[in-house]
Formats: structure tokens, sequence, C-alpha cells
């Protein structure tokens, strides 16, 4: 299957795509230090999404802003999105507590094309808030019942403290290697410290067989795909999400163009062998 088929049964939006509908928060969970989780009543007529897809989230009188989806593709009556408090808008997003309402426009973009792992082993790489947009492709790849080789999970982020979702990484190592690294560590900690590639050595899995899917920071999404296809790994198998920009999420504003692409309409998940050139060029 290539990767226009795939996002050819991507959720699309509501009929008028700039036009966003009213939903209501129900759970807040706070994640780390200005990171929180909303959990969202769904709107009626939602269709769902599929993991790598993004919603645009605001408030009136504020402004509005891209966030990918967090939660289970499977639970079809909650919306979960995962937020970390940098502007105005997503400050404000941030504060809501359960009851109140925001604006929604969405599911936007192509998502990643689990279906492409199917007998294969899957690397999941994460970076910080990178972790959020592949938790829904975590949940999938657990329920997978047998679908895929070996599952591993690396994740890597500042400090302890800002681990996200660390109350479910034992039930994730239920049924996939799971290796977390820390950039500093704190009194206390006993895992690994280092950078995210450091951990290519501790996963095991078949780089000629290997699908893999990475979403953070650009250097760490270049670093660790540029390891993986140093391994052995085809750049067509090693998908990013480039999460940068992104506006009206239809491409119709140009604020997140890339070269070639849209990056909310034609992403934001891409593999390496559109994004190696663009991602060489240094500051584009």
């Amino acid at each position: 299957m290539s990767m226009a088929t795939a996002a050819e049964t991507d959720p699309a939006p509501f009929e008028d795509a700039m036009v966003p509908v009213p939903a209501r928060v129900t759970g807040r969970t706070e994640e780390a230090p200005g990171v929180v989780t909303l959990t969202l009543e769904a709107p009626p007529d939602w269709a769902g999404f599929v993991p790598g897809q993004f919603n645009m989230l605001g408030l009136m009188g504020v402004g509005e802003v891209p966030i990918s989806f967090s939660g289970d593709p499977a639970d079809a009556g909650r919306i979960v999105h995962t937020i970390r408090a940098a502007g105005p808008v997503s400050s404000a997003l941030a504060a809501l507590e359960p009851g109140a309402w925001l604006m929604l426009r969405g599911p936007y973009g192509k998502g990643w094309p689990i279906d492409l792992s199917e007998g294969r082993d899957v690397i999941v790489a994460a970076g910080g808030l990178g972790l959020a947009p592949l938790r829904p492709t975590l949940y999938t790849l657990l329920a997978g019942g047998g679908r895929f080789g070996r599952v591993t999970l690396l994740y890597g982020t500042r400090s302890p403290g800002d681990i996200l979702y660390g109350a479910e990484h034992d039930r994730w190592r239920a049924g996939m290697a799971v290796h977390v690294t820390v950039d500093h560590a704190e009194p206390g900690w006993r895992g690994n410290v280092g950078v995210v590639t450091k951990l290519f050595d501790r996963a095991e899995f078949d780089p000629a067989r290997t699908t893999a899917f990475i979403c953070g920071p650009e250097v760490m999404m270049r670093f660790a795909a540029t390891g993986l296809v140093d391994r052995g790994t085809e750049p067509a198998s090693v998908f990013v999400s480039m999460e940068r920009n992104m506006a009206c999420g239809i491409g119709l504003c140009g604020h997140c163009q890339l070269g070639p692409h849209f990056i909310c309409r034609d992403g934001p998940v891409f593999d390496w062998r559109e994004m190696r050139p663009a991602m060489a060029v240094k500051e584009l």
C-alpha cells in the first residue's frame, strides 16, 4: 500500500473545513511541568481520526493552534490532546478545566501508515513532547494481535520529571520493549542518560525488515532517521512527523510550506525520502 493509498482512508474534516465546532472539556491531567492532557467530549457526527492526524484547537478572541491527537483511536467518544503551554493560545488551552468549552476544527492531515508495518519490526522513536503524537500509534500497535513483529519504543526527554505518560509505561512494556533516556539525570534516576539514538543499540530489530515512526525536535528526527538508514533500514520505511508552522490546516495560508510540500495538507507525516533533502538544509 502506498502512502497516498493509506491516506485515502484517513477521516476528513467536517463539511466546511474552516468552520469550528464547540467541544466540551471533560478531563484534565497534568503530565509534566507546563504540559497538560485535555480530554474532550466528541462533537456530534465525529468520524474519528487516525494516528498522526491533528486538530485545530482554539478559543474565541484568543486564537487557534494545531495540536496532534494523543488518545486511543478506538475510543470514538473521546478526543484527547496533550498540550504544552508555550504561547498565548496554548497557555490558555492548557489552563482550561473540565466543563469549559473550546473550538475545534479537524481532523486534518495524513497519519502514520501503520498498515505498512504488518509482519515487520517497528521502531517508535520519540523526543520530548513528540511522544504525544505517537501515543495513538502505540495503542494501535498494542491492539494489533500479533500483526506486527518486534515493537520497540525509544523515548528521550530532558529530565525524569519531563517524562510523559509515565503511569502507562509498565502497561506498554507488557506488549513491547520500552527504553527511556534523559538528557540530565536527577537523584534517584537509574535509567539511561543520553540522546535517543544511543538507545538503538539496546533495541532488537531487523533493520531490513523494520518500519520506523519518529517524532520530536527536528535535529533529533534527523539523527534518528539517519541512524536507522545507516543500519540498513530503507528510507521509504522511515517516517517523520513535520509539525511546523501550521496555521490554517488545509494548505491555504502557506505558512507551513517546506519546499514543494504544505505540511498540513501533504503531511504532517512524510517518509524520509521526501524529507531528507529539506532537512539537510540548515535553517530551512
